[in-house]
């Protein structure tokens, strides 16, 4: 809890990212409130002048009951990116994760470290794709989730087991799927070891994962391992979500973001993973070339085919599922206006710092 002033250069970075990224002009507003109720209230009265809401930094449980108040009084979209974004992203990478290892998504054993915001919205989206809940095996800091423990929240009794199963370590034996948002340090190489065959990792504490790309690829060469990291194969960046689906979603004035259009969105970067990756992308990132497999599952941050692809299927599944009120009437003229919107855009911002001088 740093406070909305030392939040708000934080907030002004993600204006940033949504500006560079897909052309979205965005306000930072920091508020300081800690009451749900008020926060819901100074929100709904932004309506008239905003054409989404982008949340940040509410911690759980409260922000489950502010977003979804929110979206069920609102008629602009809504959208708490520490829940939803990496799951989004992780959602995209599993789908493809589950394509290269041939597993059937409602068999795999899912082992959670972690029990916020984001894990909650992550394997609640999991399962939304296709993970069976008794299959999920969730922890937080006082060990597994289960029927046994009392005093537990709503959230936290969706995935509770019906039984005490053991420690971290001894429900990972066999387990299919890791799942980190948590703290580093956790899981340790025998642990990885124990799991299943062709294990999926996704290691998403931040700085430092639960367990780092090193150590999970020496115990197994088989795992295919996902961390928030850049300097490691398969980084779940949420750039690569919240940018691109706020551009289609305003682009149709959508009035909410709803799981369809977050399916769109996974699935899009999931099929942009297949495709040849263009020159530029490689010399961005110092490779040679990228292929779809173990150690590309998910798209770069800095592929600009992201924004065409992403932005264009998540508008398509608002005109889909009815949320969309300006549904657009030339798909493929739209694809064509999101490239040229952004070299526009970059090339005002270029011009804008070339000629910017600072007083001294």
């Amino acid at each position: 809890d740093i406070g909305p002033l030392a939040g708000k250069p934080v907030m002004e970075g993600k204006g940033v990212l949504f500006k560079i990224f897909a052309d979205v002009n965005v306000y930072d507003l920091n508020i300081e409130q800690k009451d749900p109720d008020k926060i819901i209230e100074f929100v709904k009265m932004l309506e008239p002048t905003f054409g989404g809401i982008n949340l940040e930094d509410i911690k759980a449980p409260e922000c489950f009951y502010i977003e979804q108040r929110l979206i069920e009084e609102m008629g602009i979209p809504v959208f708490h990116d520490d829940q939803h974004g990496t799951a989004i992203i992780s959602g995209a990478g599993l789908l493809n994760a589950v394509e290269i290892t041939g597993k059937r998504i409602e068999d795999m054993k899912v082992v959670v470290s972690g029990a916020g915001a984001g894990a909650m919205a992550c394997t609640r989206y999991y399962e939304s794709l296709g993970v069976q809940r008794e299959n999920i095996f969730m922890f937080d800091s006082k060990g597994l989730l289960h029927k046994g423990r009392p005093n537990l929240s709503p959230e936290k009794l969706h995935f509770a087991q019906d039984k005490d199963h053991g420690s971290l370590g001894e429900v990972l034996r066999g387990a299919d799927c890791f799942l980190g948002l948590s703290k580093g340090g956790l899981v340790t190489k025998d642990m990885v070891k124990g799991m299943g065959k062709s294990p999926i990792l996704f290691a998403c504490a931040n700085p430092d994962p639960e367990i780092t790309y090193n150590d999970a690829k020496e115990a197994r060469p088989d795992a295919i391992m996902a961390t928030g990291r850049s300097d490691f194969p398969n980084q779940v960046n949420n750039v690569l979500g919240f940018p691109f689906i706020f551009r289609g979603a305003l682009d149709v004035r959508a009035k909410r973001i709803n799981e369809a259009m977050k399916h769109a969105a996974s699935k899009a970067l999931a099929d942009l993973t297949k495709e040849k990756v263009p020159a530029s992308v490689l010399e961005a990132y110092g490779v040679k070339e990228m292929t779809f497999g173990i150690d590309y599952i998910i798209p770069k941050a800095l592929d600009p085919r992201v924004l065409e692809w992403e932005a264009s299927a998540v508008a398509q599944a608002a005109m889909d599922s009815g949320v969309a009120q300006a549904p657009i009437a030339d798909m493929a003229a739209y694809k064509a206006s999101l490239s040229e919107r952004l070299k526009a855009s970059q090339s005002r911002i270029r011009e804008f710092v070339a000629s910017y001088h600072l007083p001294f």
